[in-house]
């Protein structure tokens, strides 16, 4: 994470080649090495048996990605995208368990700000020239600001749902910080013990 803003840092204070690169790079390799953790193993494709082969498997995806972008450096972010479709997609199988009211208001939250984001990139990318033209030429400002916004809710969420399944003896709790009516909060994960053992 340290290096992907660092580099984005860098891309956006030259808009050089190099940089755009290596703030896309940075991000891929953040997310490929978040999914080799934190993946769900009951999601696995069946010819996976094991995490180290999961490793694997996210490794070699994200060599092959990264020589793509290479090629074709447009790549890289309908990339991004489709990882966060699937990564909604996740969501939306996991909320279908989950009977929490939190969960469900944090995977709400972490959607309305990937919505606006997403929005605002497109409009960067597809209208920048009307942009332009009337000296608006903000949205991809916006796009950092609103998509930071949705993963302070979805790193949390990632992080339930890994408790409940890598942590059985523990029950994930949601809370917000500094409190549960703040419109914008800081979520965190409070684990509580199910029984004690022995």
């Amino acid at each position: 994470l340290l290096l992907a803003g660092i580099f984005s840092t860098y891309f956006h204070m030259t808009l050089s080649y190099v940089g755009q690169l290596l703030d896309e790079l940075s991000i891929l390799w953040t997310v490929a090495v978040a999914y080799a953790f934190w993946y769900p193993r009951v999601y696995y494709p069946r010819c996976i048996k094991s995490r180290k082969h999961f490793f694997w498997l996210s490794g070699v995806t994200t060599v092959i990605s990264t020589l793509m972008s290479f090629i074709k450096p447009a790549f890289n972010a309908y990339m991004l995208n489709c990882i966060a479709f699937h990564l909604l997609y996740l969501t939306w199988c996991e909320l279908k368990k989950c009977n929490d009211k939190r969960v469900h208001r944090m995977a709400a939250a972490m959607v309305m700000w990937w919505v606006l984001a997403i929005s605002s990139w497109i409009s960067d990318k597809w209208l920048c020239g009307l942009w332009q033209a009337i000296n608006f030429p903000y949205f991809h400002s916006f796009w950092h600001v609103l998509i930071a916004m949705s993963l302070l809710y979805c790193c949390p969420l990632v992080i339930y749902f890994d408790v409940t399944y890598e942590m059985p003896s523990f029950k994930p709790k949601l809370g917000y910080w500094p409190s549960d009516s703040w419109p914008v909060v800081v979520p965190y994960i409070a684990l509580e013990e199910r029984h004690k053992q022995c």
